[in-house]
């Protein structure tokens, strides 16, 4: 994800995750019908976590530091969606709805590969947020927690006799039951390309508060998989302190939710 959506959608949910992809989220996944909505009581009884110590002043020089949390991230994959394809604002032939619209989707990722290989980003996020399976608004109040239970779909699209969020699958039916209404996206937009010249296995997302932008930073696990070494280029409201989200392609399968790795000892050189 973008630092660039990462910033707009932070400012727009207040204190949502970066362009709502949270580093510890599983991968999206292929749904026919959304899952129980979690109600606002469920919510408020929930407590955010404390927040990550602020690092006193970003790296300057090189050295060691231990205690990392190491996390992947890529693009979404257009093949693990089960919509119709619907025409969107911004790119040209038709994409599955729940790929461009969804919480597992290119709405919250920020990036996404077509059916076709292209990579795509959400460029405009419109003036709604999000709503649950319910229907119901949903706004974070801290990373993970939201109001109303985890975000389902953009506030948008279609909605079933009971308010419910439902949309078009392949093949004529409907995820939750036939539509008695459609609202609009109200601006949600998207783009050809990246939206960041990011490199598989290359780039990583870092706090830059502790590691700058430009650093190179060994990852001794990684090792066998390119040398170890990164350069810091992105960034995301959901990596504080001493976490890594390392880029990478997308797995074969959405059950793959890639390394997560705890208390690792990383090499940091700033630049300059």
């Amino acid at each position: 994800m973008s630092a660039i959506v990462a910033i707009a959608l932070t400012a727009t949910l207040l204190v949502a995750p970066a362009a709502e992809r949270t580093a510890s989220a599983p991968p999206p996944r292929a749904v026919s019908a959304p899952p129980p909505a979690a109600t606002a009581t469920d919510a408020r009884s929930r407590r955010c976590p404390p927040a990550p110590p602020e690092p006193a002043h970003p790296i300057s020089r090189r050295e060691w530091i231990s205690g990392v949390a190491i996390t992947e991230y890529y693009p979404v994959p257009e093949r693990w969606s089960a919509g119709l394809p619907v025409h969107t604002p911004g790119l040209t032939g038709r994409h599955a709805v729940d790929w461009l619209y969804s919480a597992r989707g290119v709405s919250m990722e920020g990036d996404g590969i077509d059916s076709r290989g292209h990579q795509v980003h959400i460029s405009s996020l419109g003036d709604e947020g999000w709503v649950n399976p319910a229907g119901h608004p949903t706004h974070p109040l801290c990373p993970g927690i939201w109001s109303a239970g985890p975000p389902y779909w953009r506030a948008g699209g279609w909605r079933n006799g009971h308010g419910a969020v439902t949309y078009p699958l392949r093949g004529g039916k409907w995820s939750n039951g036939a539509p008695r209404r459609k609202l609009s996206y109200r601006g949600v937009s998207f783009s050809p390309g990246p939206s960041l010249p990011l490199r598989y296995y290359h780039s990583i997302a870092t706090d830059p508060r502790l590691i700058p932008r430009g650093s190179r930073v060994l990852i001794p696990a990684y090792r066998a998989v390119n040398g170890g070494w990164f350069v810091a280029q992105d960034t995301g409201g959901a990596i504080k302190a001493r976490h890594i989200d390392v880029y990478r392609p997308p797995p074969d399968s959405p059950s793959d939710q890639g390394r997560d790795l705890r208390d690792q000892r990383v090499y940091v050189i700033p630049p300059g």
